[in-house]
């Protein structure tokens, strides 16, 4: 693993995040969008995610409709009795687990529901998708402490 996009616990500074910020908002978004399937492939050679987990850590997925059937019936809950155990609802009428880190991240940093895990957990970091171009604010909030994000960005903003 680089030295530069170990597993970090804090955000990058305040002049690395202005040079991502200001790099989103000038891209190219059609070269960008060309490059990242090559760049999320090279991020996850060079970043392990189970040494660090920080997403888990930091963050909660949405829990949608079908991620929820999924996850209750994987733990043997009725649906009602996963969304009070472990669920709220948050600012944004999403629901999200009620504590961080994850209820179902293990001290190892592996995922007790890895198979059933929630769409946004799968598709986290968002490294090759649009949504990484297209939303902004999501890839600069995901930055603050995903190395892959910034593996992603750095790698970018360089070319």
């Amino acid at each position: 693993m680089s030295g530069n996009f170990a597993c970090m616990q804090h955000a990058p500074d305040k002049q690395q995040h202005k040079k991502f910020k200001q790099f989103l908002q000038k891209a190219d978004k059609n070269k960008v969008l060309k490059a990242l399937p090559a760049l999320h492939e090279e991020a996850f050679k060079e970043i392990n995610c189970l040494e660090c987990a920080a997403c888990c850590k930091n963050y909660s997925p949405r829990f949608k409709t079908p991620d929820i059937k999924r996850i209750s019936k994987h733990l043997q809950l009725k649906e009602s009795e996963f969304i009070k155990i472990y669920l709220r609802i948050d600012e944004d009428g999403d629901y999200v687990v009620k504590s961080t880190p994850c209820p179902f991240l293990g001290s190892d940093n592996y995922c007790g529901i890895y198979n059933v895990r929630p769409s946004d957990c799968e598709r986290f970091p968002y490294t090759n998708e649009d949504v990484f171009i297209k939303r902004q604010h999501i890839t600069l909030k995901n930055a603050e402490f995903c190395p892959i994000v910034i593996f992603v960005l750095d790698k970018l903003s360089e070319k």
